[in-house]
């Protein structure tokens, strides 16, 4: 993650290092811009070849108090949804005195400053990301001014999202168990989702309407009725989800021992050993033991042999030995003389 934070140029990076980061972001990278004047001024970075990657153009500064608020959009968006103090009309923030204006946002932002202007956008390049805060007055949020502001939530949502956060994506589809309950999550920011196609262990199938919640937010729930592996998938999206134990047994101990097959093995007469101890190897000798009721010894151990196959013979065809031979070695050296004769 790269992160500008009210950087203007001056003759410190070359304009090529600007080329390398926008080809850096297409290609999977993140850049996170912190705007102040300098986003609007003559050293801006929209002035290099980052105005590719940039989610909008600036155009000036406005200097004047404001709220900033949560979008439509931004409501319905994981990195801004539940901001606390966002759910109050207006939101239960400290004002913000300064604000870059943009022109043609590639995105519409998910948090707006004053008259609706885009305060925070979110875009993706490639197969990468971008941010841009629009005002750099967001430590008055830290510093509690007026109250503060949810700066700590809002600033790790936003760089986690960059990071490509799984649990921050705008499509998604989840499980989880709640209980004796399989829960089946769809976040999205469209006004409608799918039907969901929910696979049992067992291989049955059912499909699932699923209901608004919270904004972005579609939700049903099924009996977990049986124990293993379950599958939803709405044709885009896939999710899997184990439901069983907590600590299931061949988890409870994973640490190598002989001692767990000892009753076992002292009932059917056998051993267990370590081939590897403290860096030197020892291997057993293997015997076959037949009228025995004791597979093991010092230095050895027994296979019993229960002559569940025996063989009562062997014969052996030669292939190139008589006549048959004879004619296989003609017949080579004839197709030997008609191929050279050619």
């Amino acid at each position: 993650l790269i992160i500008f934070d009210r950087y203007a140029r001056q003759g410190v990076l070359p304009i090529s290092y600007f080329d390398n980061i926008a080809r850096y972001v297409r290609s999977g990278g993140a850049v996170l811009v912190a705007a102040g004047p300098d986003y609007a001024s003559q050293t801006s970075i929209w002035r290099t070849p980052l105005d590719s990657i940039l989610p909008a153009e600036p155009v000036g500064v406005s200097e004047q108090a404001f709220t900033a608020r949560l979008s439509n959009l931004g409501k319905r968006h994981p990195v801004t949804r539940g901001l606390e103090g966002a759910n109050s009309e207006p939101p239960h923030w400290s004002r913000f005195f300064r604000l870059v204006d943009t022109r043609n946002p590639i995105n519409p932002p998910i948090m707006e400053g004053a008259d609706g202007k885009p305060l925070l956008l979110l875009s993706r390049q490639g197969e990468g990301r971008v941010a841009l805060l629009l005002s750099d007055h967001i430590w008055l949020w830290a510093r509690g001014y007026e109250g503060g502001g949810p700066h700590l939530d809002l600033l790790r949502r936003t760089s986690h999202w960059l990071m490509k956060q799984p649990d921050l994506d705008e499509e998604a589809l989840r499980l989880k168990v709640e209980g004796r309950d399989l829960v089946v999550l769809r976040q999205t920011m469209a006004d409608t989702v799918q039907p969901v196609t929910v696979t049992s262990p067992s291989g049955a199938t059912r499909q699932v309407t699923l209901t608004a919640g919270e904004p972005g937010e579609w939700r049903a729930s099924l009996s977990a009725d049986e124990l293993g592996l379950w599958q939803a998938t709405d044709g885009s999206l896939k999710a899997l989800i184990n439901v069983g134990p907590v600590n299931p047994k061949e988890f409870a101990e994973v640490t190598s021992t002989t001692e767990a097959l000892r009753p076992l093995l002292q009932t059917t007469g056998g051993d267990t050993r370590r081939v590897a101890d403290s860096g030197s190897i020892d291997l057993p000798r293997v015997l076959p033991v037949r009228a025995s009721t004791v597979f093991r010894g010092e230095g050895w151990l027994g296979v019993k042999m229960r002559d569940a196959s025996v063989v009562r013979g062997i014969g052996v065809l030669p292939i190139f030995s008589g006549l048959i031979g004879l004619l296989l070695l003609l017949g080579a050296f004839a197709s030997t003389w008609l191929r050279e004769g050619r």
